[in-house]
């Protein structure tokens, strides 16, 4: 039988009400900065810890565990879903990317 190794995991899921991405911190919260989130290492610490997110389906939906690393300000994302999910929607800019006030996708092309 094969052992796989444990790669370091955050949980992750939906705000039920706002719909954005949050992240579990190790004091039960939900924040929607990935850097605050609890950083597994242990895989059955991760497992009890995913079971606690399920258990709040009044909060949140679609908790899953993502792959993580331990960034120099806490987690950061090692897959390219995470990335993206950190930096809020991307079919248009609101939320997260409207405050980083992104330059309009129309402006870049020039008029025939």
């Amino acid at each position: 039988m094969s052992r796989h190794r444990h790669s370091p995991k955050v949980v992750t899921a939906s705000s039920l009400l706002a719909g954005d991405t949050v992240w579990l911190t190790a004091d039960d919260r939900w924040t929607r900065k990935m850097s605050e989130a609890e950083l597994l290492e242990d895989e059955a610490v991760a497992e009890d810890r995913l079971l606690f997110a399920i258990s709040q389906h009044d909060l949140v939906v679609g908790a899953y565990l993502a792959d993580a690393a331990a960034g120099k300000n806490g987690p950061v994302p090692v897959h390219v879903r995470e990335t993206l999910r950190s930096k809020g929607p991307s079919n248009y800019f609101h939320g997260k990317q409207q405050r980083e006030r992104p330059v309009a996708l129309a402006s870049c092309f020039e008029r025939a």
